[in-house]
């Protein structure tokens, strides 16, 4: 079993999981045209696709690769995804066994109502919840549910490998380099980045430990961001995430 990554759109990712003998599956297609071309260079075998949400980057692929392909391909995703060919509805706690693999299904609401997350260690699917050095935006001020979602991926263990939906690694990095401008680690991570993709690379996936030095929406319990933030001492962590997330939402460099 190997992972794939493709990338589509302006800085999408879709994700492959694909076995010994090629038979796959698809994580989010934004897009088909880049995917139908990958597995038929592969000569690969799709037989599952998982939608974490519903926004039209990540599902509007689905129709164009269960018509190229005569065979059966079966669709997953939340209840806000039935509209795009889903046959399995997926909620908290659900279990799906493909390709000899367990996928555990976590509902990580916060960027969509409905949103969830597929796991099969080590790979978490993610979608727009947690990116590399942040988090997704959050609808309809659901800042407490997107709080939730994230302290849960954060009890996932450390070598867990985060396969998240967009090449935002960079733009995350200078906001968190904004709070603390002297973190060595942080500005090496930078750098390295920065240099991989120059040379067309991508930073992700990325590891949950190392996302836990990285990533303030990971650290909200930490003194110095409230200090920073203008917060009282006495401010619970979900207070910092909400402050951290308006003002990321305002964030442009």
């Amino acid at each position: 079993m190997f992972l794939k990554q493709i990338p589509i759109l302006i800085d999408n990712y879709v994700w492959m999981l694909v076995d010994s003998y090629g038979f796959c599956i698809i994580i989010d297609p934004g897009c088909s045209e880049e995917i139908i071309k990958t597995i038929e260079q592969n000569k690969w075998h799709p037989i599952a696709i998982f939608l974490t949400h519903n926004h039209i980057d990540h599902v509007s692929g689905v129709k164009n690769i269960i018509q190229y392909y005569s065979h059966s391909i079966t669709v997953f995703g939340p209840d806000e995804t039935k509209q795009h060919y889903v046959n399995t509805i997926l909620k908290q706690g659900d279990k799906i066994v493909i390709l000899n693999k367990t996928f555990e299904i976590f509902f990580t609401p916060g960027h969509t109502s409905g949103h969830i997350t597929y796991y099969s260690f080590p790979y978490l699917f993610c979608g727009d919840t947690i990116f590399s050095g942040g988090c997704g935006r959050v609808y309809n001020n659901q800042y407490l549910e997107m709080y939730n979602s994230i302290k849960l991926i954060s009890t996932f263990p450390n070598n867990t490998i985060l396969c998240c939906a967009h090449e935002y690694t960079l733009l995350n990095l200078k906001f968190t380099m904004f709070f603390i401008p002297n973190d060595i680690t942080i500005q090496l991570y930078f750098e390295k980045i920065k240099s991989r993709l120059k040379i067309g690379k991508s930073s992700l996936p990325s590891y949950l430990i190392f996302e836990k030095k990285i990533n303030l929406f990971l650290r909200t319990d930490e003194f110095f961001l409230k200090k920073e933030l203008g917060l009282s001492k006495f401010s619970s962590a979900l207070e910092v995430f909400k402050e951290l997330r308006i003002k990321k939402d305002f964030f442009w460099s």
